[in-house]
């Protein structure tokens, strides 16, 4: 038994330690999982149980205020990042068949770390708009395909803090954070009353042609030779972006052709109606 608590012990600590980016093992949450699984745990636990107990007796909370306050900062930031990657990388200097990671101690080096360890705590901070869906008694919102994006992305933001801080990897970052701008931009102007309902149908086509690319970019990997980028990041990424496009699809049928036949058929009956109505105040 001991003999396999030893193993056990130095299996995490070759992980842990041994495969991690030493540059980024003293920043905030990144020098063990556990504070980031800690996190994702109660943030389960809350948007199923302690959110709910505590929300019902209660009236849904009137957060208008706060969620502008939300939407705003998230666009600010994912503006920002989207900019650094792009002058950091994607706009001169990184390639898009294969980029390595540069391992360096020198200041963009650095510069590169620091941006993709704040883009994992933007990923934290995307967790609050489900904790927003619970405060005003919207559970219907929280679906799987909700909760697993959110968790997966902050799992994965603080995988690419740790192990592959730059290269290849930080393409996901550079569309995530182009959507999300646009996306809070929708949330926010739908806060302040303006009708962007049409914006919904096209964020979420946004969104699919994101996962689309990030598995081309990846597919690359299997081409490329000597990239100096690790291969097996393809066996996991390629997978993982095709379920969310299995996942968003599913909700995009669903909610804009599944139920288009409903509505037009809605809409036509009313106009029926109307013709009969305006028929019937000719004859009186």
């Amino acid at each position: 038994m001991a003999a396999i608590i030893g193993k056990f012990i130095a299996g995490y600590e070759y992980i842990n330690e041994n495969l991690a980016d030493p540059r980024t093992k003293n920043y905030f949450m990144i020098s063990t999982p556990w504070p980031c699984i800690a996190l994702l745990g109660f943030y389960v636990y809350f948007i199923y149980d302690l959110g709910p107990r505590f929300m019902a007796r209660r009236q849904p909370f009137q957060l208008n205020r706060i969620l502008q306050i939300y939407d705003f900062s998230q666009i600010v930031l994912n503006a920002y990042l989207f900019y650094k990657a792009l002058t950091l990388g994607w706009l001169r200097e990184y390639s898009f068949f294969c980029e390595p990671i540069d391992f360096s101690y020198s200041p963009k080096a650095i510069e590169i770390t620091k941006t993709i360890w704040m883009y994992f705590m933007i990923k934290i901070l995307d967790l609050l708009e489900t904790i927003f869906f619970v405060l005003r008694k919207k559970q219907n919102q929280i679906t799987f395909l909700h909760i697993y994006h959110h968790m997966g992305m902050v799992f994965g933001a603080w995988s690419a803090t740790k192990y592959l801080p730059g290269g290849h990897v930080t393409f996901l970052g550079l569309l995530n954070t182009f959507v999300h701008s646009i996306m809070y931009t929708h949330y926010l102007l739908s806060t302040m009353n303006i009708n962007t309902n049409s914006w919904k149908k096209y964020i979420t086509q946004l969104q699919m042609i994101q996962f689309f690319l990030i598995i081309l970019h990846y597919a690359q990997l299997a081409w490329v030779e000597d990239c100096g980028f690790p291969l097996w990041t393809a066996y996991v990424m390629i997978p993982q972006n095709l379920f969310m496009i299995t996942l968003f699809g599913d909700f995009y049928y669903k909610t804009y052709i599944k139920k288009r036949p409903a509505i037009l058929r809605k809409m036509e009956t009313n106009g029926v109606s109307a013709e009969i109505s305006k028929e019937n105040s000719k004859q009186q």
